[in-house]
């Protein structure tokens, strides 16, 4: 693929950094703006540039002016959903987050990156969690270490090194309770207002709003299903100074995509020229249908600018919670600091349940059966996408299709419409840090069995088609 070097207008990156600080709700509704002048003046840039980025907001009814009074934060819409007759339409309007979604109680759920509970060893577990108790008869009297389970710690230690030849010791590894609790203790050690982080486009919504939460400004970085245009990672890197890469190299969440080998080594040495570091949350690696994915971007690691977020929840057990970060020590550190705030550690029991299932036969032949099955339901849900003229890259492995839809049909009154016929998606704008994608849907086809995608396909098509 050809790289071409991109970089934003200076407009642009005003314009970015007055909406990241609106949506961090640094400045609210109602609230009046720096005036041209004295942005200007801050910014040690000509006026007509902070007009221009004043205009651009205003066309996007982020902002409104007050004839010789300025300019002030419009109401904070969020998305481009404008009906609120359904509350979980309007909720999207609100608060930028996936919950209400994920809760509605549908027949046919595509929304959730879930697996469906009747793919997972069930039985086995409930006589498993008896064997548990033999062994560890005083499990439920004590707490869990702050930083995991040493244990399990030492286990993943060794899983890591022989599975990735990872350069991992235990003091590294940090257990938490599934990856969204350990993005959002990094994002709440490492993240301050007005910081400056680098995220894919499209993006995991919950991540983003992770970051927002702490008032970061997201520079987006685009992902392609070649992988990234690394000058312009690079770009952005020298001109934005960012804290960190968030990115989801393997299986990508929502786009499917995975990053090539070669580019995760190129990564490593951008963080560690530009003293970025790169968070990298691998949810979905051992849920590939074919060849396995290339090695984590930690494996090139050797300075601690990596931290390396490996879910296991979403495959193996959801309702355990595991998940761990791996990195420097003194990265550890500061993440114990907030954890200790938080809940004091994870769960004993859970960890133990899962040490000793993860390292079972049971275990990598629920794996394997596994991925046949999601197999089977994501070409399911491909045949009948095929039926359209929806565009969509089939991924090699995790949960999602990211698909694209033509320019006629409203993702709003697709989305109301579909929840009435008791049917879930995830709209494309939840994933994207600039509020645009407004004609892709995140579907996954991880929690429904192969009648149910089926049928729910069918009728999804035969809705959005009644608004072409």
């Amino acid at each position: 693929m050809a790289i071409i070097k991109q970089t934003l207008p200076l407009y642009q990156q005003v314009y970015q950094d007055i909406l990241s600080r609106i949506q961090s709700a640094e400045w609210k509704s109602g609230d009046k703006l720096p005036s041209v002048r004295t942005l200007a003046r801050e910014r040690g840039i000509h006026r007509l540039t902070v007009l221009k980025a004043y205009q651009l907001l205003m066309n996007d009814d982020w902002v409104y002016v007050k004839d010789k009074s300025g300019y002030y934060v419009g109401s904070q819409r969020q998305y481009h959903f404008t009906d609120h007759s359904n509350p979980i339409v309007h909720s999207l309007v609100q608060k930028n987050h996936l919950s209400e979604i994920h809760q509605a109680d549908v027949t046919f759920q595509f929304s959730k990156a879930l697996i469906d509970p009747a793919l997972l060893p069930n039985q086995f577990f409930s006589n498993y969690v008896k064997d548990i108790f033999d062994k560890y008869p005083k499990v439920l009297s004590t707490y869990a270490p702050l930083e995991g389970d040493f244990e399990l710690c030492t286990y993943l230690a060794q899983f890591f090194h022989e599975k990735h030849t990872l350069p991992v010791n235990p003091e590294q590894i940090l257990i938490t309770s599934g990856a969204q609790q350990a993005i959002h203790l990094i994002a709440e050690a490492f993240i301050s207002s007005k910081d400056v982080i680098l995220m894919e486009r499209p993006c995991y919504g919950a991540a983003m709003g992770a970051f927002r939460q702490q008032g970061a400004s997201i520079i987006p970085v685009d992902i392609f299903q070649s992988g990234y245009d690394l000058s312009q990672i690079e770009s952005y890197m020298k001109e934005y100074k960012p804290k960190l890469f968030y990115c989801n190299p393997t299986f990508h969440n929502p786009a499917g995509y995975t990053i090539p080998d070669e580019q995760r080594k190129q990564l490593v040495d951008l963080a560690k020229d530009y003293q970025c570091f790169i968070v990298e949350d691998d949810a979905f690696y051992d849920m590939y249908f074919d060849e396995e994915p290339p090695h984590p971007i930690y494996k090139y690691d050797t300075d601690g600018y990596v931290i390396y977020i490996r879910g296991f929840s979403k495959y193996i057990a959801p309702g355990l919670r595991i998940a761990a970060i791996t990195c420097h020590p003194n990265i550890k550190k500061d993440l114990l600091s907030i954890r200790s705030l938080i809940d004091n550690g994870s769960p004993l029991l859970t960890q133990k349940i899962f040490l000793h299932y993860f390292q079972s036969e049971r275990m990598r032949q629920h794996i394997e059966k596994l991925r046949i099955a999601l197999q089977i339901r994501k070409e399911t849900m491909e045949f009948e996408l095929r039926k359209t003229s929806w565009k969509w890259v089939s991924p090699s492995g995790g949960f999602n299709l990211w698909v694209e839809c033509p320019s006629s049909i409203s993702i709003e009154k697709l989305l109301k419409e579909c929840l009435d016929a008791s049917i879930s998606f995830v709209p494309g704008s939840v994933c994207d840090p600039k509020n645009e994608m407004n004609h892709y849907l995140r579907l996954s086809y991880s929690y429904n069995n192969e009648g149910q995608i089926h049928e729910g396909m069918k009728r999804l098509i035969s809705i959005a088609e009644g608004m072409s």
